[in-house]
């Protein structure tokens, strides 16, 4: 978790996974561990690299989810990558508090995530950035949803939370 957490991006789905059966782990997981540490082992050389003079100061940010990804109880995870200068500045990837009943709405709870940690991260009051910062998602339709500010009948279930990102759109950020 120490990597991960420290310079290790690439680990943080998988030490989350991990993670989740540390208490009762079975020998399929023990396996799984092994895999991550021959990937380590054969990794050494990897690692977060800052190329300030090769891009312009913006924030790359990124959300994505898998839809019901984990059998146990359909919960859906986030994934949330946040690059600046060429690197890795903020990323997680974390099991979603509800259960999604479509891709759209995992999407949007990533998404929402995703903002959240923007938000965050934002330099903006420490350092001048040449842009607003966008959050590129692969979700049309959660796209779409953060653009309108009408419900609609098929969204009007959702948590009002998540409509953060409706309203970090319509405000500009």
């Amino acid at each position: 978790m120490y990597l991960m957490l420290g310079t290790r991006p690439d680990l943080a789905y998988s030490v989350s996974f991990l993670s989740q059966t540390l208490a009762t782990a079975s020998t399929e997981d023990v396996v799984r561990l092994k895999r991550v540490l021959r990937y380590l082992a054969g990794t050494c050389d990897l690692g977060i690299i800052y190329r300030p003079k090769l891009c312009s100061d913006i924030l790359d940010c990124y959300s994505d989810a898998d839809f019901g990804g984990f059998n146990k109880t359909g919960r859906s995870t986030s994934d949330v990558l946040i690059t600046h200068a060429d690197g890795a500045i903020s990323w997680l990837s974390q099991r979603q508090a509800v259960t999604a009943t479509s891709t759209t709405e995992a999407e949007l709870v990533a998404a929402t995530e995703a903002v959240k940690e923007i938000v965050c991260v934002d330099f903006r009051g420490m350092r001048k950035l040449s842009e607003v910062p966008v959050l590129k998602v692969d979700n049309l339709a959660t796209v779409k949803l953060a653009h309108n500010p009408e419900f609609h009948h098929r969204t009007k279930h959702r948590k009002r939370k998540y409509f953060f990102v409706r309203e970090k759109v319509l405000e500009g950020d």
